[in-house]
Order: structure tokens, then sequence, then C-alpha cells
């Protein structure tokens, strides 16, 4: 017998505060990161949102969750963050609510991944927006890009991972 995996527990919520069930994405290869729209990285939204059309009905979910913890460049609320990724980028994966990811205020999801697949020297913190999280079919953190490593870097990768 085989057990589920704890991804498929937390509780999220999206941009408008709904309940975000995520055993609906059970059997998907998940892409977790955490965004922000003021930031340098941010033009990665169109790379994201690349991979998103091309992958999607190959089983790929990308989710992002906005994170005001690095130099406030996500001061954003809801419907805002939402408007900025769709006007700036076509962004049409699903953005989640604003959380923290490090700290003692960190979502419980960002404390299973980032214990899952701890980064550099095994240090589990969380260094800026857009670090990556891939999650296989079944549930499994199974790699951690670095907020530099782009969309297009991490494509063979996760196009490894989705054909497995």
């Amino acid at each position: 017998m085989t057990t589920e995996s704890p991804i498929y527990t937390f509780d999220v919520k999206d941009l408008r505060g709904k309940p975000v069930d995520f055993t609906q994405f059970k059997g998907k290869v998940l892409l977790i990161v955490n965004t922000a729209s003021k930031c340098g990285l941010t033009p990665q939204f169109a790379g994201l949102e690349a991979l998103n059309k091309k992958y999607k009905d190959q089983g790929l979910q990308i989710i992002g969750f906005p994170c005001n913890q690095f130099m406030g460049q996500e001061p954003n609320e809801g419907e805002a963050i939402q408007e900025v990724c769709q006007r700036n980028y076509g962004v049409s994966f699903p953005m989640m609510e604003k959380i923290d990811v490090n700290g003692d205020n960190a979502h419980p999801l960002y404390q299973y991944i980032k214990k899952e697949a701890p980064g550099l020297l095994g240090i589990q913190a969380i260094k800026w927006n857009f670090e990556k999280f891939v999650v296989d079919r079944n549930g499994k953190v199974v790699k951690r890009f670095a907020p530099t490593v782009t969309p297009e870097e991490l494509e063979p990768e996760l196009a490894q991972i989705l054909a497995a």
C-alpha cells in the first residue's frame, strides 16, 4: 500500500481568497514558483507562460505564489497581482494568494517543499523571488531550481520528468 503524498493535503487559496483543493493536481507534474511583480526576474513570467502553453496538455501544472518578503517587490494584492500578470505576461496558470515563504509565518506548503528539496549545502530558505520546485506525478518534490535559472533553462529537465 502506498501512502498519499502530503503535497495534496495543503490548504491554499487563490488570489480571490477562494480555497484551492490540491487533490485536483494529482497525476500532474507541478512547477511551484514564488513570484513578485516588481522584481528584476519578473520577466520570467513570460517563460513560465510559454512552458504552460507548451506542456499543460502533457500534464504540467504551474502554480504561482506571490510573496513580498524580498525587498517589498510584491506590494500588490489579489486582483491587482492577477491584472499585472495577465496584462504584462499573458499568465493563464493559477496564481495563489500572497504568502510568506520564509520565517515563522512561512506557508505550510513552503515549509514542506523546502524540507523535501533543500538548497545548496542543505539550506532550506528561499533565496529570492522565482525559486522553483518541481513535484512529480506521484507528489514527490524532485527538483529545486535557483531564482536565476530561467524557465527556458529548466525546460529540458522538466520535459524529462513529464515524459517519465
